[in-house]
C-alpha cells in the first residue's frame, strides 16, 4: 500500500460519498499503512452507510484494539457476531481482546466457539493454547499447539508457544527443539531466542545462554534487558562487569524487581567491587526486616550474618516459590513391618559438583540391609565419571529433570519413600516447588544450603552444635538434628595427584611464605582483605594465593592491595583445574586463610584433606561457622579464632614460629585418617541413626522434634 493509493481512494470517496465499499477499501489501505486514526474514521463512515456490514464492524474492532480501546473493540466484535453468529473471525478477535485483558476463561470460550465454526482455523488454535497456558490447563494447551502446527507447520509463533508449554512442563529438551523450529521459520522472533537462553541457564550452560540472549538483544533490547537470567548467564560466563551492567539496566526497567537489590550486590561482590558495600548491606537487611523480597536467601547469606534476618529472608522467598504450602499434606500408606527404610536424596548436582564430591562415599556406604536409597535428579543430563559412580551407588536413580514440580513430586510419592533429603536448598538449580508439594512423610534439609529454608513442609535440618548452637535453633523453621563430630560428610577415597607442580609452574615465587585462600571471590570482604594485607606487610616476601575466578575480581583485588601499600604482584591467582591436580597444588601453600562472614566449606575440607592447615574465624551464622566445625572434627581446634584481631595475631604467630606450624601440619597428616572428619563410614552410621530416630518418632505418631545423635 502507498500514500499515492490512499490519495487516489480519497478522491474517489469525494466523488462517490455514498459508496460504503470505497470507504472500507480506504480504511483497509490506511490500516495497512499504519494510519490507524484515519482507518477508524473511514470504517466508521462506511458503517454509517452500511450498518449491517459484518466485516466492517470486525475491521473497526481490530483498529480500535490496536489503538488501545478494548471496550470499543469488544463492542464492534459483538455487533459483528450479532449480525452473523457464525462469523468465526470475530469470535477469535473477541477472544484476543479478552486474553489481553486477562479474562482467560472468556477468551477460551471465544476461541472454542471460533473453532467449532471453523475447525481448521489454526490461528484460533494457537490463541486458545495461549489462554489455556495462562489458566494452567497445560495438556489442553499442548493439544491446541499441536493442532495449529498440524494445520500450518510454518507458523513460527505456534512453535514458540509450544515451547512455552513444554518449558512449563519442564520438558526442556523438547522445548528447546520447539523454539529452534520457531527461529528457523522466523529468525527475528526475539521471544524464542530469549526462551532458548532461559533453557540453557536451567541446564547450567551459561555461555550458550549468553549466545542466545545476544541474538535476541538487537531484535528487542528491552525483552532481553528485562530478563534476570541474562545477567546470571553473563555472571556464570565470568563476564562479571557485563553482568553488573545488565543488572543495572534491569534495575532501571524494573526498580522493584524480585530479589534484584541482592543480585546486583552479589554481582559486584563477584567482581570484588566494594563501592557502597556497607550501605547496600544496611539497606538490604532493613528491607528484609520489613518483609520486602529484595534478595534471594542464598545471596543474603553473604550480605547479612544475622540468623533471625536470614530466617526472615528465607520465609519471604518460600512464600512466593512454594505455592502449595497451604495445601493439606497427602495421606501416607502404612509402612509394612520389616521393610527397609526408604530414603530419597533430591538434587540437581548428581555430577561433578561439590555436593557429589562430599556425598559420594556416603551413598556407597549406606547399609543396604536397613536402607533402600533413591537418587532423584533434577539437574542437567550428564555422562561423566562422577555421574556413573553415583548411578552405581544407588539402588534406584530417577531423573525428573523433564517433569514439572507436581509430576516430579508425585513420582517420588509413587515410590513410597519414607524420608526425602534435599541436598540443594536455595542454591543454583533448586526446585523448591517439589518440596512444597510434600513428596514424603518426612522431609529433611541437608548440606546444600547452610541455613533455614523457611518452608513449613520441611521437618528437619541436619547440623552440628558448632555450625548451629542450640540457642540458634529458634531462628530455624525446621527441627534440628545435631550430629556428633561435624555435620559435613566427606569421601575418604578422593584422589590427590601424586605429582606436585613446582612453585614456578603454579606462578609462585621460588621463596617466601604462601598464604592461600581458594574460596570464591564473592566471599572476600574488605574487612578480611585488610587483615590479609596487614599480614603481607608484616611478612616480607610473602604472597597471597587466591582463586582466579574472573578478570574483574583480579583487577580490583590488585588495585585494593596497591591502595593498602602492598605490591599487586604479591597477589597470585590460580586458575581452575581438575580436582586431583587442585588438591595436589595445596602442598605448595603454607597456611589457608578463611573468609568471613561466609566461610570456606568444601574448599576448607579440600585443604585439610590435602594436608594444608586452615585458619578460620568463627562467625555468627551457620555459613560462617563451618570451618570451625571441620577443624574440631579433624582435631585442630587451636586453628579456630573468635575475632579478626585474634585471627590476625594467630596467623602472625604461626608464620613466626615455623616449628609450631610444622607441628600442626604433621598433626593434620596424622589426624586425617584417625579423626572423625574424613571417616566416611562413621559419618554414614551417624546419619542412618538420625534417619531411624526421625522415623521412629513419626511411627509413634509424634511430631518432629529436635534431637542429638549420640556418637558411636
Amino acid at each position: 500500500m502507498s500514500a499515492a493509493e490512499a490519495q487516489y481512494l480519497r478522491q474517489l470517496v469525494q466523488q462517490r460519498p455514498g459508496d460504503p465499499a470505497l470507504q472500507r477499501r480506504l480504511g483497509n489501505t490506511l490500516q495497512a499503512m499504519g494510519d490507524l486514526q484515519g482507518a477508524a474514521a473511514a470504517y466508521r463512515s462506511s458503517l454509517e452507510l452500511d450498518a449491517g456490514n459484518v466485516r466492517g464492524h470486525n475491521n473497526l474492532g481490530q483498529v480500535l484494539q490496536a489503538l488501545g480501546d478494548p471496550d470499543g473493540a469488544i463492542a464492534c466484535y459483538q455487533q459483528a457476531i450479532a449480525l452473523d453468529a457464525d462469523y468465526a473471525i470475530a469470535h477469535n478477535n473477541l477472544g484476543i481482546v479478552h486474553h489481553e485483558a486477562g479474562a482467560y476463561e472468556a477468551a477460551v470460550g471465544c476461541f472454542e466457539k471460533a473453532l467449532a465454526l471453523r475447525p481448521a482455523f489454526f490461528q484460533a488454535h494457537h490463541n486458545c493454547a495461549g489462554a489455556l497456558l495462562k489458566l494452567g490447563r497445560i495438556e489442553a494447551a499442548l493439544r491446541h499447539c499441536d493442532q495449529a502446527l498440524a494445520l500450518n507447520p510454518r507458523l513460527a509463533e505456534a512453535h514458540s508457544r509450544r515451547g512455552d508449554v513444554l518449558r512449563h512442563l519442564n520438558r526442556l529438551l523438547d522445548a528447546h527443539e520447539a523454539y529452534g523450529h520457531a527461529v528457523q521459520q522466523k529468525p527475528d522472533l526475539a521471544h524464542a531466542w530469549v526462551s532458548l537462553g532461559r533453557i540453557m541457564m536451567t541446564l547450567e550452560q551459561p555461555r550458550e545462554a549468553v549466545r542466545y540472549f545476544e541474538l535476541a538483544r538487537p531484535l528487542q533490547p528491552d525483552l532481553v534487558d528485562s530478563r534476570l537470567e541474562y545477567g546470571m548467564a553473563l555472571l556464570g560466563s565470568k563476564r562479571v562487569e557485563e553482568a553488573i551492567a545488565a543488572y543495572e539496566r534491569l534495575a532501571v526497567l524494573s526498580p522493584r524487581g524480585w530479589y534484584l537489590q541482592g543480585i546486583v550486590r552479589e554481582a559486584r561482590n563477584h567482581a570484588c567491587d566494594w563501592r557502597d558495600l556497607a550501605q547496600d548491606r544496611e539497606r538490604i537487611a532493613a528491607a528484609v526486616a520489613a518483609g520486602e523480597p529484595v534478595s534471594s536467601p542464598f545471596v543474603f547469606l553473604s550480605i547479612c550474618d544475622s540468623p533471625p534476618l536470614q530466617r526472615r529472608c528465607a520465609q519471604i522467598y518460600a512464600a512466593r516459590e512454594t505455592h502449595e504450602q497451604h495445601e493439606p499434606a497427602p495421606s501416607w500408606p502404612v509402612r509394612p513391618s520389616g521393610r527397609r527404610l526408604r530414603i530419597a536424596y533430591l538434587s540437581a548436582d548428581f555430577h561433578s559438583h561439590a555436593t557429589a564430591v562430599l556425598m559420594a562415599g556416603v551413598f556407597e556406604s549406606h547399609d543396604r540391609d536397613q536402607f533402600e536409597c533413591w537418587a532423584v535428579s533434577f539437574g542437567p543430563p550428564d555422562a561423566g565419571p562422577m555421574r556413573q559412580r553415583l548411578v552405581r551407588a544407588f539402588e534406584h536413580f530417577i531423573d525428573v529433570q523433564g517433569m514439572d514440580d507436581a509430576t516430579a513430586a508425585q513420582t517420588v510419592r509413587d515410590q513410597s519413600v519414607d524420608i526425602v533429603v534435599d541436598l540443594k536448598g536455595y542454591t543454583t538449580g533448586m526446585r523448591a516447588g517439589i518440596l512444597g508439594r510434600r513428596c514424603a512423610p518426612l522431609q529433611v534439609s541437608y548440606l546444600g544450603y547452610p541455613g533455614t529454608l523457611g518452608m513449613p513442609q520441611m521437618d528437619y535440618l541436619i547440623a552440628d552444635r558448632i555450625v548451629l548452637p542450640p540457642e540458634h535453633a529458634q531462628h530455624y523453621t525446621e527441627r534440628i538434628v545435631w550430629l556428633p563430630d561435624s555435620y559435613q560428610c566427606n569421601d575418604n577415597t578422593r584422589s590427590i595427584a601424586q605429582q606436585t607442580p613446582s612453585r614456578a609452574e603454579a606462578g609462585l615465587p621460588e621463596a617466601g611464605f604462601v598464604f592461600c585462600c581458594f574460596n570464591n571471590n564473592y566471599k572476600i570482604t574488605p574487612t578480611v582483605f585488610e587483615v590479609w594485607m596487614c599480614l603481607l606487610r608484616a611478612v616480607p616476601g610473602s604472597v597471597l594465593w587466591l582463586l582466579g575466578d574472573n578478570d574483574a575480581a583480579t583487577c580490583n583485588l590488585r588495585a585494593e592491595a596497591a591502595a593498602r601499600g602492598v605490591e599487586s604482584t604479591r597477589l597470585i591467582f590460580a586458575q581452575r583445574t581438575d580436582p586431583a591436580a587442585h588438591l595436589a597444588r595445596h602442598r605448595l601453600a603454607d597456611l589457608f586463610l578463611d573468609t568471613l562472614p561466609y566461610n570456606a566449606h568444601t574448599t576448607a575440607s579440600d585443604a585439610l584433606w590435602a594436608g594444608l592447615p586452615v585458619l578460620t574465624c568463627r562467625g555468627n551464622a551457620f555459613a560462617g561457622r563451618v570451618a570451625a566445625s571441620l577443624l574440631h572434627a579433624v582435631g585442630l581446634p587451636q586453628l579456630v579464632t573468635t575475632s579478626l584481631e585474634e585471627y590476625q595475631a594467630r596467623a602472625l604467630e604461626l608464620v613466626r614460629d615455623p616449628p609450631q606450624l610444622a607441628g600442626l601440619r604433621a598433626r593434620l597428616a596424622s589426624n586425617r585418617m584417625t579423626q572423625p572428619l574424613f571417616d566416611t563410614q562413621r559419618f554414614c552410621r551417624h546419619l542412618e541413626k538420625a534417619y531411624s530416630a526421625m522415623w521412629q518418632r513419626y511411627g509413634n505418631g509424634l511430631p518432629p522434634e529436635s534431637f542429638e545423635v549420640p556418637a558411636l
